[in-house]
């Protein structure tokens, strides 16, 4: 039986961008937040391929890794992730075999069937490329190929790429993901931290379906959590209402700035807009450490989580770094080490 001191958790990073900051300094953000974490002792530290949104710089999703593992030491780096379907998996595995030969032992791909954006968006990014979610299982297949050793008679090859072993992760936010991570005996990570009401269900799914493999004897959990953490409640709640925006403007498909917090949201949203956001951030941990611990004391007793990422998408940087530490010394027992 699993309790939070048994759990690793990471982080992951939608590189948000601020109307009055601009692309390069979220970024410049995106290496300080990672070697922050590291020094705190999480585990892996990732970020997601998104396109077509202003609020969001880690659409180059291989360039931004080779950045962050080039300004860290030994924390993981890895991909939450990238969208296989918008992608010949050969250029992937020639991407992360650079990242893994450059890198050995840091680098984790995960791997989406979502295209990170709208359809408009997914056809000018493959243009004549007819890769689509149908085609996730093969293509997640053949790129294991690519990364794995070199067969007999193996016309194409991925140099770098070959033989590096790069792990590979199966996102979801649904069941499909689930089942395929669990048939090919591979990790799982589930998307909760926006699609919570599917996660036991998923769990449960991945788990029941459960083959061991070459790369995993047993299965491997991870839960994707926002998270708010403030030195009070008072003050997470407050710094919480940057997350309200931002998710209340994509659901209104307007733009996805981060805003700066504001002292209340009444009037900013419709009732059953409150209702969708909530929804949304139902996993979402907001207040001080203390009651944060509680809150993930009890989600580790219901799903037995191997590990956790938490997401913090505020609007000053300092807050969320503050926020980071508050989680590293509820749960890890202490502060920068």
């Amino acid at each position: 039986m699993k309790r939070l001191a048994d759990i690793k958790i990471s982080a992951l990073d939608l590189v948000p961008v601020r109307a009055d900051k601009g692309p390069a300094q979220s970024l410049r953000n995106s290496l300080d937040l990672a070697q922050h974490v590291e020094r705190l002792g999480y585990n892996r530290f990732w970020v997601a391929e998104h396109h077509n949104m202003d609020g969001i710089a880690s659409s180059a999703t291989s360039v931004l890794l080779g950045y962050l593992a080039g300004g860290t030491s030994t924390i993981r780096v890895g991909s939450g992730g990238i969208m296989l379907p918008n992608h010949a998996p050969l250029v992937i595995a020639e991407q992360f075999g650079t990242l893994a030969s450059l890198y050995p032992g840091r680098i984790d791909l995960g791997l989406g069937r979502a295209p990170g954006s709208d359809q408009m968006t997914a056809r000018a990014l493959r243009r004549e490329r007819s890769g689509s979610a149908d085609d996730f299982p093969d293509d997640v297949e053949e790129l294991a190929e690519y990364l794995g050793p070199r067969f007999p008679e193996q016309k194409v090859i991925a140099v770098p790429g070959s033989d590096t072993n790069v792990p590979i992760w199966l996102l979801g936010s649904s069941l499909f993901s689930a089942q395929l991570a669990g048939m090919r005996g591979l990790p799982y990570a589930f998307a909760s931290h926006f699609a919570p009401r599917l996660m036991h269900e998923a769990v449960r799914v991945y788990r029941n379906h459960f083959r061991p493999s070459t790369v995993l004897e047993a299965p491997y959990v991870m839960l994707g959590v926002p998270l708010v953490a403030a030195d009070t409640d008072a003050r997470a709640e407050y710094l919480a209402t940057s997350v309200y925006q931002r998710i209340l403007n994509l659901m209104r498909g307007q733009s996805l700035m981060q805003q700066p917090p504001v002292e209340t949201m009444e009037g900013r949203w419709l009732p059953h807009e409150k209702e969708a956001v909530a929804s949304f951030l139902g996993l979402a941990m907001v207040g001080s450490g203390e009651k944060i611990k509680a809150k993930l004391e009890v989600l580790v007793e219901q799903t037995q989580a191997d590990e956790l990422i938490f997401t913090c998408d505020l609007y000053e940087h300092a807050d969320r770094l503050r926020s980071y530490e508050i989680l590293a010394q509820s749960v890890l027992g202490n502060g920068l080490r």
